[in-house]
């Protein structure tokens, strides 16, 4: 990332929209919102196997597994504002865990990208589908998005709810229910 380029991008915004780059609470402006863009889009460049670092682990257990209330903050590719809620991930193992902080590593791996909420959700899921092999994976988010509080239809209590049920968690309403039991919704 050039963090020069996003500065002059930034310099020509301010201008467009009528401020004075010159003007003190906007002199260090360019650099500051580089740095965030910097912050946000890490998840570009963050990899994979580097976040798992080994913590796959072989168990024989095949009761749920479940991490909730995984905070996320994220930026939609369609307005560049963010949005921001809760990931719940579920999974049944079948002979192989991962450590439970990798988890929420990879919900803020795809979460600090310009995204959308519904390929967030499918991503995470097939990850945790891809690295394990589990039985079934369950992905719920929540998300409150400012691009539909801020602008648009300004529904400021409005939010988004998407999943991703996979294998098991799709195939069988009981597994389905447990989940949502655990996570503290009743049905999607």
């Amino acid at each position: 990332m050039n963090i020069e380029n996003i500065e002059n991008i930034t310099s020509t915004l301010l201008k467009e929209v009528g401020e004075d780059v010159t003007r003190e609470g906007l002199v260090r402006t360019p650099n500051r919102v580089a740095k965030a863009w910097e912050y946000f889009s890490r998840g570009y460049r963050t990899n994979l196997d580097e976040i798992i670092n080994g913590a796959i682990f072989k168990e024989d257990i095949s009761e749920m597994v479940v991490v909730r209330n995984i905070e996320y903050f994220s930026m939609c590719e369609h307005h560049l504002l963010p949005f921001f809620g809760k990931v719940h991930v579920g999974y049944i193992p079948d002979g192989k865990i991962i450590g439970l902080s990798k988890i929420p590593r990879i919900v803020d791996m795809f979460s600090r990208r310009l995204q959308l909420q519904e390929r967030l959700t499918h991503q995470i899921a097939y990850t945790i589908k891809d690295l394990l092999n589990p039985i079934g994976v369950a992905v719920v988010v929540e998300g409150r998005h400012l691009c539909m509080q801020m602008r648009g239809v300004e529904k400021q209590s409005s939010y988004a709810t998407t999943s991703a049920m996979l294998d098991e968690f799709h195939d069988d309403s009981e597994t389905r229910a447990e989940f949502l039991s655990i996570i503290g919704m009743r049905n999607i």
